[in-house]
């Protein structure tokens, strides 16, 4: 499979800059028919905690422009959208296929509290995975890569792909390149982080976007500032390496138990 990543210095809260930017990177890209073409969360506005300039009029555009963007290059685009869903904000990760459909959604797991994220999004209900183009993928955001136990989840499913949007801040680049080497090792599985670049009215952004192959090696870099890539991967070989050093079978249950004191 073909995936392209899109690493935006985002305008902060400016949905109109940021789809007219993906949208004329995209048309110089001519990305080829069936690629994945994934981007940051909340692409569209940068990681802002007011719903009002996130899920409202921000949320259609942004939904429109990726539901366009996939029929017009006939592929699979996945971003990062906040948007109300049953009266309630919440950050999510959206993908739309060839036909238009929305086939993927996913709601962030872990609010990041030094953000007041969870006062402000509610947290989704947990793990999804979904079969497309003979791969089955299970999408997560940014502060849901600090929890292994959500990629397990998703690895006894069967996912051989991950892919995580984000919005990671420059100071703790080391943690996001450490962690999602991880947890591709962990899970033997693909991993795709998509990180945006830039700075916000909070935080400054190193990029460093990464595909990693599920055992643990570094395939793509996209380094620091705005860049596109796009890298062919072969999907089997989550399964080959499977196969070949079954770690994963000889996972238990692990036990819980509290000493101390007489």
């Amino acid at each position: 499979m073909h995936v392209v990543l899109g690493q935006l210095d985002i305008a902060w809260e400016d949905p109109e800059a940021n789809i007219r930017r993906v949208g004329e990177a995209l048309r110089s890209l001519r990305p080829r028919r069936g690629s994945w073409v994934i981007l940051p969360e909340m692409w569209a506005t940068g990681f802002s905690m007011d719903p009002s300039r996130t899920c409202g009029e921000a949320a259609r555009l942004a939904t429109e422009a990726q539901r366009g963007w996939a029929m017009e290059f006939g592929g699979r685009v996945l971003g990062g959208i906040a948007s109300q869903v049953e009266g309630k904000p919440m950050n999510r990760i959206v993908g739309h296929d060839a036909s238009g459909r929305e086939w993927l959604a996913f709601a962030k797991l872990h609010g990041f509290s030094p953000a007041n994220e969870p006062a402000i999004y509610a947290p989704g209900s947990g793990v999804v995975v979904c079969d497309a183009d003979d791969c089955r993928v299970a999408p997560f955001l940014c502060y849901d890569l600090r929890f292994p136990e959500v990629f397990r989840e998703a690895s006894a499913l069967g996912a051989d792909l991950m892919v995580v949007a984000a919005n990671w801040p420059a100071r703790r680049d080391r943690h996001w390149r450490a962690l999602l080497v991880a947890r591709a090792i962990e899970n033997q599985a693909w991993v795709v982080g998509v990180n945006r670049a830039g700075a916000d009215p909070h935080a400054t952004y190193a990029g460093r976007s990464l595909v990693v192959d599920p055992t643990g090696v570094v395939r793509a870099d996209l380094g620091e500032g705005e860049r596109w890539l796009g890298l062919d991967i072969d999907i089997t070989e989550a399964a080959r390496w499977r196969a070949e050093f079954p770690a994963w079978k000889d996972r238990r249950p692990a036990g819980v138990r509290l000493t101390g004191g007489t």
